[in-house]
């Protein structure tokens, strides 16, 4: 086992604009600055309560959320030239969220195992793609958006990501989860409305995706199918699972906030990552899923494993 974390539960409050709220653990210590109801222990989404919107908070636009991605990624990159910069709470509290915060802590079990640091800077190529609600559709804690970037992978191959971003009032955006896109896929086009916005997911689905895939990949089996959904046949999770079963694996616990909008076609592309036991994290595993108009099968777009 890679390390050992004692951690506590926090569940972000982001239902019925775009977002399921999820479970994740979170490191022991850690400084919370999203604002976050009682902590929960329930992984399915709640219903959709009323979004409500300060009226003294500027609306979130296209440009100013490309602008907050370019804003992100300088101070990322900013962060990787400091030395040791995993090992410092605050450094990676400002770049991360949810799962993805567990990125950086992880990097202090490279450390401890001699290994290099996982994570390398990124080099935009071309614009950003964003997607985001409607400003009133956002949630009263906060902001988040969706946006589709090419840079380097880690093998250092050009490739589409997709990553989410959440700010709580007078923050900054934090990364909450990214993945490349798997080669041969692409993002799904969006239903926008008429100023560009995207239409919301359907959370009774979100929630039910992330359910089939925490059951397919905590080996449960007998339990496949019982959200109603199922895996595609050639979908790369199916290929990696008996490889990775074999090694050091630890069963998901649950999976951080859904984030997510209706397709241009009526399907629905989802986004979110699993994160394992509380007393132990080792690894994350982000998703981007699409489920096609009518079908009851998830297909995955990409995938991203970090240990």
């Amino acid at each position: 086992m890679r390390g050992k974390l004692l951690i506590t539960v926090v569940a972000l409050g982001l239902s019925g604009c775009g977002v399921v709220p999820g479970l994740v653990p979170r490191p022991a210590g850690q400084p919370a600055r999203t604002p976050a109801p009682a902590a929960s222990r329930a992984t399915s989404p709640s219903p959709s309560p009323e979004v409500s919107r300060s009226a003294t908070r500027p609306a979130l636009g296209a440009p100013e959320a490309r602008q907050a991605m370019r804003a992100w990624v300088d101070k990322y990159n900013a962060t990787l030239k400091q030395r040791k910069w995993w090992r410092s709470n605050d450094r990676i509290d400002a770049l991360f969220m949810e799962a993805a915060l567990y990125e950086g802590v992880l990097e202090r079990n490279h450390e401890a195992f001699g290994w290099k640091p996982g994570h390398k800077p990124i080099t935009l190529s071309g614009v950003p793609a964003v997607y985001l609600p409607r400003p009133e559709r956002q949630p009263s804690i906060g902001d988040w958006f969706i946006a589709k970037a090419t840079y380097r992978d880690t093998k250092g191959h050009a490739r589409p990501h997709v990553l989410a971003f959440f700010r709580s009032p007078g923050q900054s955006f934090r990364l909450a989860v990214a993945t490349p896109i798997h080669w041969g896929q692409r993002m799904p086009e969006p239903r926008l409305d008429a100023d560009g916005y995207v239409t919301d997911m359907d959370n009774t689905m979100a929630g039910a995706v992330a359910k089939e895939y925490l059951n397919f990949w905590n080996n449960e089996r007998k339990k496949e199918g019982a959200s109603g959904y199922r895996l595609a046949r050639n979908s790369y999770s199916r290929k990696a699972f008996p490889a990775v079963n074999k090694g050091l694996y630890v069963a998901f616990a649950g999976h951080g906030s859904v984030f997510g909008f209706r397709t241009a076609d009526g399907g629905s592309f989802f986004l979110f990552a699993l994160v394992n036991s509380p007393k132990s994290v080792n690894q994350v595993l982000s998703e981007a899923l699409l489920v096609p108009r009518g079908s009851r099968t998830i297909q995955e777009l990409g995938a991203n494993w970090f240990s």
